[in-house]
């Protein structure tokens, strides 16, 4: 039994069809059918159903499948591993990104990695939290920077820093005014929210409801900048992450109480990742950054009338 085996049967299980797994490995299809034949008289268990429209596994094939998958991971983790020891440059490292952190950390996280991290390459992808957390467990991503807590076995997650939130409305709204934002001052107000998916959502949804904020739910956005649109258009208003507030030109930006409203942004990666340590610098790199960053971001939405140029 090798590796390659267990290959041609995981291909077969996730494609149901012999011609199909064959083409995935690059082998023949008789290639493929005689390695799983020999696979399964090596076992002396029937793996799969053969018919003429489908092939199905056997419940022993299942459980086989199960276990050739997990082994076929640990071979993908020693291959990492051996790149890693031998040159921890020699391979880009592919970073996810929340879509509502990703394209306002980018300008300040990449200068510093360029800075302190010349050779390294970065390859970039963002997304839904979910859907990166998924690349990231199958191996398609290095790590992830996101919203915590998380919640999912097999990964490490570290705390970065701690991103304000900031009421954006209309200049004329009667809030604009305000110093500070309190949650209790939300009471009544209609609150525009990004689409389901967005972890932004859940975290904007639940201060307001602290303060008895009132969702519109007819308008849900998809990005900070049709929220930006639909606060201008007098529909709601919204909360934004602090880095974010130059999506908001236009509108008025007041911070929220000290303590009140806030997200901690942290970077995830596999427990069993080979570039653990150079992922644990690149974390170093961005909490060190992050208090700066924010000020500045804060300090340039503080013109007298708290409007974001």
């Amino acid at each position: 039994m090798t590796l390659q085996d267990l290959k041609y049967l995981v291909a077969l299980a996730d494609l149901g069809s012999f011609r199909e797994a064959a083409e995935r490995c690059f082998v023949t299809q008789p290639t493929l059918s005689t390695q799983l034949k020999k696979l399964e008289a090596h076992l002396g268990l029937h793996l799969a159903e053969r018919t003429n429209k489908s092939v199905r596994l056997t419940p022993e094939g299942a459980a086989v499948v199960e276990r050739a998958r997990r082994m076929l991971e640990i071979a993908d983790e020693i291959e990492e591993l051996a790149k890693e020891l031998r040159d921890p440059f020699s391979t880009p490292v592919r970073i996810g990104m929340i879509a509502t952190l990703g394209p306002y950390l980018l300008p300040h996280l990449l200068p510093a990695l360029e800075a302190e991290l010349p050779e390294l390459k970065i390859v970039l992808q963002e997304g839904l939290t979910d859907d990166l957390l998924a690349a990231l467990e199958d191996h398609r991503l290095d790590c992830v920077l996101l919203a915590l807590p998380l919640r999912r076995s097999g990964l490490e997650a570290r705390a970065l820093f701690e991103e304000p939130f900031w009421f954006a409305c209309r200049a004329d709204h009667p809030l604009a005014a305000r110093a500070r934002i309190r949650p209790s001052d939300l009471a009544g107000e209609p609150m525009l929210l990004l689409a389901e998916g967005h972890c932004l959502r859940d975290q904007a949804l639940s201060i307001c409801n602290s303060g008895q904020g009132t969702e519109q739910a007819d308008y849900r956005a998809t990005s900070l900048e049709t929220l930006r649109n639909l606060v201008q258009g007098g529909f709601g208003s919204t909360l934004a992450p602090q880095l974010a507030l130059g999506a908001l030109q236009g509108l008025c930006a007041v911070p929220m109480q000290a303590g009140a409203a806030s997200r901690t942004v942290g970077l995830a990666w596999r427990k069993s990742s080979p570039r653990a340590e150079l992922l644990r610098r690149i974390g170093d790199l961005i909490e060190a950054g992050a208090p700066r960053w924010l000020r500045g971001q804060a300090l340039r939405a503080a013109s007298p009338a708290n409007l974001v140029p």
